[in-house]
């Protein structure tokens, strides 16, 4: 037997004699496998912590036939992923999971359709165990392709088109949000609400629209069209300013866009929110704490959701029959300063 302090790297042989077992027993608990009594699992582990046992990933593969690996595919350009802090929010609540299961994260993001083939292979190619996806557009082939990866895969919101096939995911409540924010603007008198909507390819955006046309009356509404940047919230904000002077509030499809938006009104003179009452969405506290007054946003649990789609993963790589629900999780307006 290799003695650990020499510097060899223990052996499964190592940790059966230090714990007194066999070494298919201690192959049962290192992969997972049912049918190990409690007192000797115990054992096994205090042999391996002993003795600094790192399983052999490639032969654990052969056994488990898991790779240990989950692809997470983001189709954004990489300036987005790095720049919008919802994308580091739910990131980190995607790796901290992936981590209490023992699990890699491998990041893959999609800057066209130039990329599709690439992710294809890589998905198809045995690399990882599942996928999870999110800020997926209609229009691209992208969602199609990890349905037909041959790996399990959730979406992070929900997907546009399923082709009629029951699709997990989890998302937060769009809708629902949006006309909670809406009615609190109109609870508060104001007669002149306009909405700087999100990309129209995303259904998180569209949701959106639909809980502020829903709030208002289907016939009413003034919109505006943005990207989910401070940019485009601007761009918008300025733009409704000059179809609609007389508008007294603004709900934004999320905290960035809402940002931009409050920089102009500010440039322009407008009282947030004694002329003009602005809402977002998220509740970014990178975002929302920060701006000037601080933001009144629907808060969603990003991290939380990045969190829960990990755990929805796990459970149909566990269960490979089992045809788990979509999660969409509640809203809740926060309000602070901006109306």
């Amino acid at each position: 037997m290799p003695d650990p302090t020499t510097g060899a790297r223990p052996t499964l042989e190592a940790v059966a004699a230090r714990a007194g077992v066999s070494r298919a027993t201690v192959s049962r608990v290192v992969n997972g496998g049912a049918g190990v009594r409690a007192p000797l699992v115990e054992r096994v582990r205090t042999a391996i912590a002993e003795l600094g046992y790192v399983p052999n990933q490639a032969a654990r593969s052969l056994v488990t036939r898991r790779t240990g690996a989950v692809a997470v595919v983001i189709a954004e350009p990489e300036f987005r992923i790095f720049s919008d802090p919802f994308f580091e929010r739910q990131l980190r609540g995607i790796s901290r999971e992936l981590t209490a299961n023992d699990s890699q994260l491998v990041l893959l993001w999609v800057e066209g359709p130039e990329d599709h083939d690439r992710i294809a292979r890589y998905l198809g190619g045995g690399h990882v165990d599942g996928a999870l996806a999110f800020s997926l557009h209609d229009e691209h082939e992208l969602p199609a392709i990890v349905r037909e990866s041959g790996v399990p895969v959730v979406f992070g919101g929900r997907p546009g088109t399923t082709s009629g096939q029951p699709v997990p995911y989890v998302d937060c409540d769009n809708r629902g949000g949006a006309r909670e924010a809406v009615r609190h603007l109109v609870a508060l008198g104001r007669t002149r609400v306009a909405h700087i909507a999100g990309p129209r390819d995303q259904t998180s955006a569209l949701d959106r629209v639909a809980g502020y046309r829903e709030a208002l009356g289907a016939a009413r509404g003034i919109v505006a069209q943005g990207a989910f940047t401070v940019e485009s919230g601007a761009r918008a904000m300025a733009e409704l300013l000059e179809r609609h002077s007389d508008l007294d509030a603004v709900f934004a499809a999320n905290d960035l866009m809402a940002s931009g938006a409050l920089r102009v009104l500010r440039e322009r003179g407008l009282r947030v929110p004694d002329d003009v009452a602005v809402i977002g969405f998220d509740d970014m506290e990178s975002v929302a704490g920060t701006t000037d007054p601080p933001l009144t946003t629907v808060r969603q649990d990003i991290e939380g959701n990045g969190r829960r789609m990990v755990r929805l993963l796990m459970r149909m790589l566990r269960e490979p029959d089992a045809s788990p629900l979509p999660v969409v999780t509640p809203t809740r307006l926060v309000r602070r300063a901006s109306a």
